[in-house]
C-alpha cells in the first residue's frame, strides 16, 4: 500500500474518451485508495505527466489521435524514468492478438506498457495497476541511488582536487608506489625533483623515473617498505644545475583491510638547510671543544704548577721541620760524643755515663722521628696481623691514665662482637697514644677522653662516594675529647706534615700524619670530626680480619749466646756491618761478611756451612729479597733475617716475607737484634 501514499509517483492518470469508461475506472481505483484523475484526451493527459504520476491508464481508443504531444512529453523524461502504461485494448478476431497489435502501434512511443484485453475484471485491473505502481517506485529509488552516487562522485572529485591542491602546495614530494613498483600518484613537486609533470610520472615504473643509479640506491628501502617496514633514507640529490640538495626520503607502507601491503607512500623533504645548520653547529661544537680542550690544558698546566708549588711548599715545610729536629738531635749526639772523646783523652772517665745517656736519648728521638716520617709516607715496615682491638686498648689503659692529667676522665667503651682488626699492633698502640696525647693537650681545663670500638659495613655506594675506601667490614677505633675543637680551615691541614696547633716546642706536627699514614698503609682510613668549643673525634678504620691463635708464652730476658753457628752478613753500610759483626762475634757466632749481593752469591753457592743469612733489604743492585730467592735455590731451608731502614717492597711484611724469614727495622738496639737472631736459630719445638 506504500505506493499509493508515496510523495512521488502516487497518481494514476486516466484517458478513456468513449462513454463512461473513464469515470468507471476512476471510481474503481478511488475505491482501492488510489489518487486517480481523468483527462478528456491524450494531449491533456500528456501535459499532466510529471513526477507525481505513477501509472498512465488509457484505453486503446485514446491513441487514434495525433500522439506528437505525448511523444514529446515521454522523450523529455530523465534517463532513469520510464512511466508505466496500462493499456486496455478491444478484443480482436483473427490471428493477431489485441496486446500484440497495440504494442506494435505504440512501440516507438511507449517502452513500458502492460496491455490488458477487455473485458477485464476489476481484480485483474487493480493487480496490474499495483504492479505498475511498484515498478514506478523502483524507478524513483533508482533515481535516488543514482543521485547519491553522483553526489558521491562529485564529493570524491572535490576531495581529490582539494587533496591534490594541498599536496601540490606542500614543499614536499609526495607519491604513491604500488606493489609492482609503479607510480599511482605524484604531486607537482615532481616537476622540481625529477623535472617531470605528475601526469608524466603516474603509471610509469620507478626505475624508469629515477634511473638505474637512483633505483639501486632506493631498491633496498622500497623492498623493506613492501615488507611492511617504515623506511627513512638520507641521500644527496643535487639540482640539475649542480647546486647542493640533501633529501630525506620516507617510505610508509599502505595496508589493505586484510592487512596485506599493496604499496607505500613516498615523502621526500629537502633538508639541505637543516644539514647545513647541523654541519655549522657541529663545526662550532668542534671549534668550541678544541677551545675548551686548550683551555683545560692550560688550566691543567696551571693546576699542575699550583700542585707543584704546593708540593714544594710542603717539601720545604717537611725538610725544614726535619732539619730543625735532626739538628737538635744531632747536636745532642755529636756534642755528647765530642765531650766524651775529650774527657777520655784527658783521662776523665768517671762522668761518661751522663753523656752516653744524652747521646742515646737524642739517637732514640731521631729514630722516633724517622719512624713517624715513614708512617706518614706509608713506607714503614708493618707487621700486620689479626689483633684484638678491645684487648689492646684494655692493656693500654694504665699507660693512658698516667699520660693524661687528673682533671681528665678516661672512658673506655669496648664494642660488642667487634671482630679482630688487621694491623700492626705496635703501630696501632702508637697511634692511640698519639691521639690520647693530642686529646689531653686539647683539654687544658679538663674534660673527658673516650676511646671506643665498633664495627661498620661500608657498602659499594659509600665506596663510590668515597673512592679512597674499599667496601667491606671495618673495625673502628674512635678517640674523642671534649676539648677546644678545631675550625674547618684547620681541619683541612691536620694531616699536613709538621702542621700543629700547639705552641712552638710542644709538638712536632707529625702525630696525625703518622696516624693517617699508618691507617692508609693498613688498608683503612682516618676520619676527623671537630667543632670549636665542643670537641674532636678521630676515627681509625681498619680492615676486619679473622681470629688467630697467638703464642703468649713469655720469652726469657737474657739473650742466649750462639754455639759457633755461621752467619752470613750482607750489608753495604760499613758502619752497620762493623757493629753487627762485632755483636755476632761477641755472641760466639762465626761471621762471614759480604758488602753486596754480588759478593754474597758465590759464598751461598759454595760448600761452606751457613746457618743464617742476615741481609739488608736496600742493597745496591740486587736487593735483599732477590738475594734471598737465589740463596733458597741452593739452600732451601736457610733462615733469612732482613734489616730494613726503608724499602718500598717491604712495607707490608706479610706479602714480603717467605717461609722462615723475619725482619727487623733500623735503627734497632743490639739486644733486639741478638734476640731475633737467637730466635731464628732456635731449634723448632716438638709438638
Amino acid at each position: 500500500m506504500g505506493h499509493r501514499t508515496a510523495p512521488e509517483g502516487h497518481r494514476v492518470i486516466i484517458c478513456a474518451p468513449f462513454g463512461r469508461d473513464a469515470e468507471s475506472l476512476r471510481m474503481l481505483l478511488a475505491g482501492q485508495g488510489y489518487d486517480a484523475q481523468v483527462f478528456a484526451d491524450l494531449a491533456q493527459l500528456a501535459s499532466a505527466i510529471d513526477a507525481s504520476v505513477g501509472v498512465v491508464l488509457v484505453t486503446e481508443e485514446a491513441f487514434r489521435v495525433d500522439m506528437a504531444a505525448l511523444r514529446a512529453r515521454l522523450d523529455a523524461q530523465p534517463a532513469w524514468s520510464d512511466i508505466p502504461f496500462v493499456i486496455l485494448s478491444v478484443r480482436r478476431t483473427g490471428s493477431t492478438r489485441a496486446d500484440e497489435a497495440v504494442r506494435a502501434k505504440l512501440s516507438s512511443i511507449v517502452g513500458n506498457a502492460i496491455v490488458l484485453e477487455r473485458p477485464i475484471g476489476s481484480a485483474s485491473l487493480t493487480s496490474a495497476i499495483a504492479s505498475a505502481m511498484r515498478s514506478r517506485q523502483k524507478q524513483f529509488e533508482m533515481r535516488d541511488r543514482l543521485s547519491e552516487l553522483e553526489r558521491g562522485r562529485e564529493a570524491l572529485a572535490a576531495s581529490e582536487a582539494e587533496l591534490r591542491l594541498v599536496a601540490d602546495s606542500l614543499p614536499v614530494l609526495i607519491g604513491f608506489i604500488d606493489s609492482d613498483l609503479r607510480y599511482r600518484f605524484a604531486n607537482r613537486a615532481y616537476e622540481d625533483w625529477f623535472y617531470l609533470s605528475p601526469k608524466d610520472v603516474v603509471g610509469r615504473s620507478v626505475r624508469d623515473v629515477v634511473g638505474d643509479e637512483g633505483f639501486a640506491v632506493r631498491e633496498a628501502g622500497m623492498r623493506a617498505a613492501l615488507a611492511g617496514e617504515p623506511v627513512q633514507l638520507f641521500i644527496p640529490w643535487p639540482h640539475r644545475d649542480g647546486r647542493r640538495r640533501e633529501a630525506e626520503i620516507r617510505y610508509l607502507p599502505h595496508k589493505t583491510a586484510s592487512g596485506a601491503v599493496d604499496g607505500f607512500h613516498v615523502f621526500v623533504l629537502d633538508v639541505t638547510e637543516r644539514r647545513k645548520t647541523e654541519e655549522e653547529l657541529e663545526a662550532r661544537v668542534a671549534e668550541r671543544t678544541e677551545a675548551l680542550t686548550t683551555e683545560m690544558d692550560s688550566r691543567s698546566k696551571a693546576e699542575a704548577a699550583l700542585r707543584q708549588s704546593q708540593k714544594m711548599e710542603a717539601v720545604g715545610q717537611l725538610t725544614g721541620g726535619i732539619a730543625h729536629d735532626f739538628n737538635n738531635m744531632l747536636t745532642g749526639v755529636i756534642g755528647a760524643l765530642d765531650i766524651m772523646r775529650r774527657r777520655i783523652a784527658a783521662g776523665q772517665i768517671d762522668d761518661l755515663d751522663r753523656f752516653m745517656d744524652a747521646a742515646s736519648k737524642s739517637a732514640h728521638r731521631a729514630a722516633g722521628l724517622t719512624a713517624r716520617l715513614l708512617a706518614f709516607s706509608r713506607r714503614q715496615s708493618l707487621d700486620s696481623k689479626s689483633i684484638d682491638a678491645n684487648r689492646l686498648i684494655g692493656e693500654l689503659e694504665d699507660l693512658m691514665r698516667r699520660t693524661i692529667r687528673e682533671n681528665i676522665s678516661l672512658r673506655i667503651v669496648p664494642g660488642p662482637d667487634v671482630p679482630f682488626a688487621v694491623a700492626d699492633a705496635n703501630q696501632l698502640e702508637s697511634a692511640i697514644l698519639n691521639l690520647a696525647i693530642n686529646a689531653r693537650d686539647a683539654m687544658p681545663d679538663g674534660g673527658q677522653l673516650t676511646i671506643e670500638t665498633s664495627v661498620v659495613e661500608l657498602d659499594d655506594a659509600y665506596s663510590a662516594a668515597t673512592p679512597d675506601v674499599k667496601p667491606g667490614r671495618y673495625v673502628v677505633v674512635a678517640v674523642s675529647d671534649t676539648g677546644v675543637g678545631m675550625a674547618p680551615e684547620l681541619l683541612e691541614k691536620i694531616f699536613d706534615p709538621f702542621f700543629t696547633t700547639k705552641p712552638i716546642g710542644q709538638g712536632t706536627g707529625l702525630g696525625l700524619s703518622m696516624v693517617y699514614g699508618f691507617a692508609r698503609q693498613s688498608g683503612g682510613q682516618v676520619r676527623v670530626h671537630s667543632q670549636p668549643g665542643v670537641g674532636t673525634s678521630v676515627k681509625i678504620y681498619l680492615p676486619a680480619g679473622q681470629v688467630i691463635e697467638t703464642d703468649d708464652t713469655p720469652r726469657p730476658d737474657v739473650v742466649p749466646e750462639g754455639r759457633g753457628q755461621t752467619v752470613l752478613l750482607v750489608e753495604d753500610d760499613p758502619s752497620v756491618r762493623l757493629l753487627v759483626r762485632d755483636l755476632l762475634e761477641e755472641l760466639s757466632y762465626t761471621t762471614i761478611e759480604a758488602e753486596d749481593a754480588d759478593h754474597a752469591i758465590p759464598i751461598l753457592a759454595s760448600d761452606r756451612p751457613i746457618d743464617l743469612m742476615v741481609s739488608d733489604v736496600g742493597l745496591p743492585g740486587m736487593n735483599g729479597r732477590q738475594l734471598a730467592e737465589i740463596a733458597r735455590q741452593n739452600r732451601p731451608a736457610l733462615p733469612v733475617l732482613f734489616l730494613t731502614g726503608y724499602a718500598e717492597n717491604a712495607a707490608i711484611r706479610a706479602g714480603f716475607l717467605g717461609t722462615n724469614m723475619a725482619m727487623i727495622t733500623k735503627p734497632f738496639a743490639m739486644d733486639a737484634l741478638a734476640g731475633k737472631i737467637a730466635e731464628m736459630l732456635e731449634p723448632p719445638r716438638s709438638a
